[in-house]
């Protein structure tokens, strides 16, 4: 690991480290989107390279699946997977439930199939991103191209009866040009500020027209691994309701991470 990363950078990169160890050869994987799950990845490969370790993995974004063939993972469709045993996430804000918002990546409609597709979901995290409620991150919701003005005014509107702090909704630009996700769609952010009841906020906003999924990810982590940047690393698991304090060592070594610029 490089010696000069960041406090952040290094507690990404610990949580993605510990998240590995549940990784076991033979095992189909989703690899997750951004710049934690970017740390996953490596950590991945590096265990391919010197452990031999078999795996598959199914992308959730195509930055994704060049990262990962680029380091040696192979990669393989959801199709061809057809169910995994673990995907391996980052996420924007999460609950003391294990709820996420996710979708800062614009990531979220394969990163919720592939979750929900899998036998365990771990979420890799800094401690940032844990929260007593959810909502200071806007919610990324995915709209279809067209008529995704209208989609945006009928979102306004249904907010208004909900839960939520604030109902500011915005269309998610690339320079001068609306941002379009791998899947040809649009990205709707909803600067909420507190969510209040995020299950009944999920099922509303999928029942609107032209809404194709919401980055609410509720009832689908299983495990949340949170990293420090002094190396330690959190455990959390909702099922059994064990937590787990580890550490994990930041020496500098000259491998897989020296060129990492995330």
């Amino acid at each position: 690991m490089p010696a000069d990363l960041s406090p952040i950078d290094k507690a990404k990169f610990v949580a993605a480290k510990r998240a590995v160890d549940y990784v076991e050869s033979g095992m189909k994987l989703g690899l997750g989107t951004g710049s934690t799950a970017a740390w996953m990845v490596r950590c991945l490969a590096e265990r391919i390279r010197e452990e031999g370790l078999k795996v598959k993995g199914v992308p959730t974004s195509s930055r994704t699946a060049e990262l990962a063939r680029s380091l040696g993972v192979p990669v393989v469709s959801l199709d061809d997977a057809k169910w995994l045993d673990l995907t391996i996430d980052g996420a924007d804000e999460i609950d003391s439930q294990l709820n996420l918002i996710k979708g800062g990546g614009a990531a979220l409609l394969q990163e919720k199939i592939v979750a929900t597709a899998s036998d365990q979901m771990i979420v890799i995290a800094d401690a940032a991103k844990e929260v007593a409620q959810l909502g200071a991150f806007p919610l990324p919701v995915e709209v279809i191209p067209f008529g995704w003005q209208t989609t945006k005014a009928l979102i306004e509107e249904t907010l208004v009866s909900l839960d939520v702090l604030s109902r500011d909704c915005t269309l998610r630009m690339n320079g001068d040009a609306p941002l379009v996700t791998d899947e040809a769609n649009y990205i709707v952010d909803l600067h909420l500020k507190r969510i209040g009841n995020p299950r009944q906020l999920s099922l509303v906003l999928n029942q609107i027209p032209g809404v194709v999924e919401n980055g609410l990810f509720i009832d689908i982590c299983d495990i949340v691994v949170v990293g420090h940047g002094d190396g330690r690393v959190t455990v959390r698991d909702i099922n059994s309701g064990e937590v787990e304090d580890g550490h994990i060592d930041l020496a500098p070594s000259d491998n897989i991470f020296t060129d990492a610029d995330d």
